[in-house]
């Protein structure tokens, strides 16, 4: 008599998956029903208590009266069960049987007419059952008399849509007297399909679908290898349906749910979620499923595209029965159909024969203006087999979905437009491009290589193609490769390009960007003298102007920045309406050599964003060490450790070799500024080794700044001299080292506290002589800094106060802190006074970035003054251990504002607040946030 795997059942969301009585009630998300249940059950033993779950198919209500049940026969109830089935439904008392045969043996025992009368309603009496209130009164007293002489009863009804209606109406009319009986009846039904009457003593609740938070650890928890992005895609379409959490996936193969595969545009049903989504759609009339189709297909739901594309039908009559079944509504503010669930478009799909998708796409396109990205996908949909002019629409579409920053759907669409491709050459040209696409933006090297094998075979693509050029130098920079053998690969592809067509400028413009990496990580000026003489040669240093741009920033900052700057701020300004992930990326990389990354990072956090959802990873790898070098040179050293974490992450599981080290060269910096020697020269060490076999100087110089500013900060001064030395020539900017411009400070430094004091003048004086101070406020201060450092005969306050009181100091408080350091150093040398009000700054600032041995350096020198080391800079103040945006965050929330309030108060993200917390909390020995307001409020501000 019971369902036949009943759709909701499968709502169970049991963490563990098993029906083990010790695990069942672990429900995700389901605290406050269980609350109810307990709340209700207690009343119930002395008087009856009746509840309602209603919700939609699959919500988990089934799982609910599962654990309600337990819970009743745990509190000593006695449970009797009855579940509808849809094959039952026209049979009278089939559900009432459920309850009277368990009960049997006690019917005797009841006054003679209610005896008789049940025993009609089992079919064991010759005369037909009475009216269906005396039955409910016999019935009802059989469960009293139960009740009072064995224990409390739970009557527990699953399915109340399939019960025969008899049994629905006894069971509606026992519910109104359950106050006079110990019994407690626990139903459930899909939302407005069930039948309970209501009245005193009867509870309804609607059971809602799980929160993100809960759908995201039931998935996480039943499919521990599904990445990420896979999860958030299905979280998204089960629409908080916990039945199609769990099945969603089940239609998903291996390589779909670890990304390996791509997956489909409408996700497919599993049986089970079949019989909860696609019943009420099989049963609509033929030119209503026909709409949704057309609906599903548009994306839109746009009513005046589905009026024109159904072909003269009214398109608002043919909706009526969907809307009158629930499966849509109309926005008519915008005159929008739109789907009540996200998995009845995908029960439309199912549903629906390929000849009926092909003639709906070309409907669709019928539709859509000549030359539209929009009619141009429909073409390609509705096609089968190969068609060049399409192929050829594809392949603009893909460059278009490029500039919208969707580089995985770019990808995605080449692969198409090769596959309608009839031509060879065609197909293998469009197949090496999606390679390069796929290796330099959209994010996993793992697949590059088939790419190009099967664009050989395809057509006859050249060795010295562009884009299998880009491509293979991509894969020797990051792999066992070297730098000299990418450089003369790409080299060689664009030499033979005398003037490139319109339709190769796309991957021109990629291999030129390539050869800029290239000539980055290589170092040496004859890498950029090959890209000068290709870049003039082609004409794109004037058309592309941010090729330009990216060339002299990054390339040669020292002696080329100057003249682009107004450029590139402008290219800065822009970036709050961009969307290019490659323009985002290469005006950030500009922006970070001359110290404009503040603009950036808006853009930068939405780049990750993207690779996060939507799988374009090597971008968001580039984001994030962007950002990170943002968070050092800024003093968010919290945030620099999350940034490169994630960003390591990400270039592991992808194969990306040298994005990996400008991540670890970062944490080797931090290592280093806070102390940890043992981290900053293993990470120097390791960077040495990967950079040598391969050619690429870049790497060497990182691991020279790591262990200079180690020693630096422990004050072995002839240690950071001999490794900055290993990369510096005194009195000289060489071309194109862009890295110059963050080294020549800590090289003053060194060499003046070594009696090397002729070098370390020189080297000021040539900085001067190339106008870096000119780039930037923060190049300004550190010039004026260094060039104070370097002065030994006297000491030289105007340049100490003008680096000190430069405007802009404080957005990079390392670098400020270690100028008051070597000023208030000078000044207790001299027995000045004011050494002190220097010395305590640098400390407090070093304090809260946790820059332990410069800490220690200024705490000395405070010592050493006859001053003694302040409690509110010694490190029992708990406040001025946090950095400024730590500060900032605790005190927003501190007034009660949510994560994303802060975040859009801030510009951050609210993953960043989180962060931001996470590291709050314990330094001010709290453990929520209602403990912040009397932390900071009982504690002194941190000093500036």
């Amino acid at each position: 008599m019971s369902s036949p795997e009943s759709p909701d059942s499968g709502g169970g969301e049991r963490l563990d998956g098993t029906a083990d009585a010790q695990q069942a009630d672990r429900l995700v998300g389901r605290t406050a029903e269980l609350a109810l249940v307990d709340e209700l059950l207690g009343p119930a033993a002395a008087e009856g208590v009746a509840l309602m779950l209603t919700g939609e198919a699959g919500v988990g209500k089934s799982a609910l009266l599962d654990a309600a049940a337990r819970r009743a026969a745990e509190a000593g109830f006695r449970v009797l069960r009855v579940v509808g089935s849809q094959f039952d439904e026209g049979v009278g008392f089939s559900a009432l049987n459920q309850i009277l045969q368990p009960l049997a043996d006690g019917i005797p025992g009841l006054p003679p007419r209610q005896a008789e009368t049940l025993r009609a309603v089992q079919g064991l009496s010759e005369e037909p059952p009475t009216e269906l209130l005396s039955v409910a009164n016999a019935v009802l007293a059989l469960l009293s008399r139960t009740a009072a002489e064995d224990r409390p009863v739970a009557l527990v009804v699953d399915d109340m849509t399939w019960l025969d209606r008899p049994s629905t109406v006894v069971l509606g009319t026992l519910a109104r007297y359950v106050r006079d009986s110990r019994l407690v009846l626990l139903a459930a039904s899909r939302i407005h399909e069930g039948f309970l009457p209501s009245g005193a003593g009867i509870h309804t609740h609607e059971v809602q679908p799980l929160d993100d938070a809960s759908a995201n650890e039931l998935v996480t928890h039943r499919f521990p290898a599904m990445t990420a992005r896979v999860r958030r895609r299905l979280v998204e379409e089960a629409a908080g349906n916990p039945l199609a959490l769990l099945e969603l996936p089940v239609t998903l193969n291996e390589a779909q749910q670890t990304e390996r595969g791509p997956l489909p545009a409408v996700l497919p049903l599993s049986e089970r979620l079949k019989k909860v989504f696609a019943v009420r759609v099989d049963a609509l009339p033929d030119p209503t499923r026909y709409l949704l189709l057309l609906a599903v297909l548009d994306g839109s739901g746009d009513l005046y595209i589905l009026q024109r594309a159904m072909s003269g039908l009214d398109a608002l009559a043919e909706l009526g029965p969907a809307e009158k079944a629930g499966l849509v509504h109309v926005d008519s503010t915008r005159g929008r159909l739109v789907f009540r669930h996200p998995l009845t478009r995908s029960a439309v799909m199912e549903l629906s024969t390929i000849a009926e998708r092909r003639g709906a796409h070309l409907a669709l396109a019928g539709e859509c203006p000549e030359g539209s990205e929009r009619r141009a996908r429909h073409l390609a949909n509705a096609t089968v087999g190969p068609d060049d002019g399409v192929a050829s629409l594809l392949h603009e579409v893909a460059y278009r979905t490029l500039c919208r920053g969707d580089a995985v759907g770019a990808v995605t669409t080449l692969l198409r437009a090769a596959d309608l491709s009839s031509d060879g050459t065609a197909k293998g040209r469009m197949l090496a491009e999606a390679a390069c696409l796929g290796a330099n933006i959209a994010g996993d090297l793992r697949n590059v290589r088939a790419l190009l094998d099967d664009a050989r075979l395809a057509g006859p693509v050249s060795a010295d193609s562009l884009a299998v050029a880009a491509t293979a130098a991509s894969e020797l920079i990051n792999g066992e490769g070297d730098v000299d053998t990418a450089h003369r690969l790409l080299v060689g592809a664009m030499d033979s390009y005398a003037r490139p067509s319109p339709a190769e400028d796309h991957m021109l413009n990629e291999a030129l960007h390539v050869l800029i990496l290239v000539g980055f990580a290589g170092g040496r000026p004859e890498f950029w003298q090959s890209f000068d003489r290709i870049a003039t040669r082609v004409q794109l240093r004037t058309s592309d102007h941010l090729l330009s741009v990216v060339h002299c920033a990054v390339g040669d900052p020292a002696h080329k920045a100057l003249p682009v700057l107004d450029d590139l701020d402008g290219l800065v300004f822009a970036l709050h309406g961009e969307t290019d992930h490659r323009r985002i990326l290469r005006t950030s990389i500009s922006a970070a050599y001359t110290d404009r990354l503040p603009g950036c990072r808006s853009a930068l956090r939405r780049v990750v964003d993207d690779g996060r959802n939507r799988g374009a990873v090597t971008s968001a790898i580039e984001a994030l060490f962007i950002l990170g070098y943002d968070a050092y040179a800024s003093g968010q050293w919290d945030d620099l450790r999350n940034l490169t974490a994630e960003g390591l992450r990400w270039c592991d599981s992808r194969a990306y070799g040298l994005p990996a080290w400008s991540g670890r060269f970062l944490q080797g910096l931090l290592a280093a500024a806070q102390g940890d020697g043992r981290t900053a020269g293993e990470t120097a060490d390791r960077l040495v080794s990967w950079a040598n076999p391969r050619g690429l100087r870049l790497l060497r110089v990182y691991a020279s700044h790591i262990r200079a500013l180690s020693a630096l900060g422990d004050a072995d001064f002839e240690e950071g001299y001999r490794h900055l030395r290993s990369v510096i020539t005194p009195g000289e900017l060489p071309p194109y080292m862009p890295h110059a411009l963050w080294l020549f400070m800590d090289f003053a430094e060194a060499a003046a506290r070594t009696g090397r004091h002729a070098e370390a003048a020189r080297h000021i004086a040539a900085v001067r002589e190339t106008r870096i101070p000119a780039i930037s406020p923060r190049m300004a201060m550190m010039t004026d800094g260094a060039e104070a450092m370097a002065t030994t005969d006297f000491i030289d306050h105007d340049l100490f106060e003008r680096a000190l009181g430069n405007p802009d100091a404080e957005r990079w408080p390392f670098d400020r802190a270690r100028i008051r350091l070597a000023y208030g150093e000078r000044l207790r040398r001299a027995k000045s006074g004011s050494a002190v009000v220097h010395l305590e700054a640098a400390l407090s600032t070093f304090q809260r970035l946790g820059a332990e041995p410069w800490r220690a350096r200024a705490a000395n020198e405070l010592r050493a003054s006859g001053n003694p080391v302040r409690t509110a800079v010694s490190g029992t103040d708990p406040v001025s251990t946090l950095t400024p945006q730590q500060l900032q965050v605790a005190q927003l929330a501190a007034t009660g504002l949510t994560n994303k309030q802060i975040a859009g108060r801030l510009f951050l993200s609210p993953r960043t607040v989180a962060a931001h917390l996470r590291s709050v909390f314990p330094k001010l020995n709290v453990t929520s946030r209602a403990g912040l307001r009397d932390a900071l409020t009982g504690l002194p501000r941190p000093r500036t």
